[in-house]
């Protein structure tokens, strides 16, 4: 069926290019900077999205040497693009900097151009934050007959135009389950439910690293804030202490400082101003 066929087509992208669980220790950096983690089974973490720059791919870059076995997604902001040429351009320069493929929010258009060009492309469906003017603010989108049909309707003009996958943000998740039988895209969840292809969060969300309240669709498996805040009253604490220090006069004590050997101010100040005592 449809949605088996998505799953092997996703099977098939990501081959060779898997991250594993004992993956996850890879250096701290890498995941401080990892902008989206994606998972599909109990057992691995299949695909990562990284925020991407084509004018500034240096960070993007620096993520990809740090996960060389990864599948890894780079996604282009919208505002970057304007013209069906500047999207293939920023595709091939993704594609350079080690993307297994790009993300993007644009429409058919520049979906296909990218697409013919023979660059990986995923596309992004229901809430799309950028261009949340048009279905009513930052809130869920196929409630009604006539969105959801929109949200379908939007998803086959992707596949028709040649992307692979489609992120579906905040959509009810029985009705992502129903498309995800009727694309043959690989279909990415965020906020949609268990019926996509793929599972996945804001590394920030998954750990924590901003203050409540939290988004819905979210779930806060450590408390990054938190420790985070506390180090800052700790750096704060340390500033002032030192700031104390100085002003009393107890720092710099002996301990601290490296003394003038035996006679060197005597000559240093008969040297340049004749006062020195013989």
């Amino acid at each position: 069926n449809a949605n088996s066929a998505a799953g092997d087509s996703r099977g098939d992208q990501a081959s060779g290019n898997t991250m594993h669980s004992d993956d996850l220790n890879e250096g701290a950096g890498y995941w401080n900077g990892a902008r989206v983690i994606l998972r599909c089974t109990a057992s691995s973490i299949d695909t990562l999205k990284v925020k991407f720059d084509p004018a500034n791919p240096v960070e993007a870059i620096a993520m990809r040497k740090a996960a060389p076995h990864t599948f890894m997604t780079f996604c282009i902001g919208l505002t970057k693009i304007a013209t069906a040429d500047e999207a293939v351009r920023a595709g091939y320069i993704a594609m350079e900097a080690g993307a297994d493929g790009i993300m993007c929010q644009w429409g058919p258009k520049l979906i296909r151009a990218v697409s013919d060009a023979g660059i990986p492309v995923e596309a992004h469906a229901g809430l799309v934050p950028r261009l949340s003017t048009w279905t009513g603010g930052l809130r869920a989108v196929g409630k009604t007959i006539e969105e959801a049909k929109w949200i379908f309707e939007q998803i086959k003009s992707f596949e028709e135009a040649g992307a692979w996958a489609v992120e579906v943000e905040v959509v009810p998740a029985q009705l992502l389950a129903e498309i995800s039988k009727r694309t043959r895209l690989v279909t990415s969840s965020i906020g949609a439910g268990s019926g996509g292809d793929i599972q996945f969060m804001f590394a920030e969300d998954i750990l924590g690293c901003h203050a409540p309240p939290y988004p819905r669709h979210t779930k806060q498996y450590r408390n990054l804030y938190k420790m985070e805040q506390a180090i800052q009253v700790e750096r704060v604490k340390g500033f002032r202490d030192y700031i104390d220090d100085v002003k009393s006069g107890t720092f710099p004590g002996p301990e601290h400082i490296v003394n003038a050997s035996e006679g060197l101010i005597n000559q240093f100040l008969s040297a340049v101003d004749g006062s020195g005592v013989e």
